[in-house]
């Protein structure tokens, strides 16, 4: 991913499928286009792995509580298709 934006989310109460949702929806309306790719920490990984229009990535190098929203870049697209 070339562009996007880290959320820290440190409320507890919210399940992960919610806190992406959240995430999701800021983004939308900070940029004006929706987010297609979220990574987040292995141990947040929810079992499906799309969600509200998002691919989900699990990735060692985002620290849990943490959701970095945006889209892949060309080599992503080109290496992984969308489609699962």
């Amino acid at each position: 991913m070339e562009l996007g934006e880290l959320f820290l989310i440190e409320d507890a109460r919210m399940g992960v499928e919610e806190r992406v949702l959240w995430a999701a929806k800021h983004y939308r309306q900070k940029y004006g286009q929706a987010p297609t790719l979220c990574l987040l920490h292995p141990s947040l990984l929810p079992g499906a792995r799309r969600l509200g229009g998002l691919r989900l990535e699990a990735r060692r190098s985002i620290l849990p509580n943490y959701l970095w929203l945006g889209a892949p870049s060309a080599d992503e697209r080109a290496a992984k298709p969308l489609a699962r």
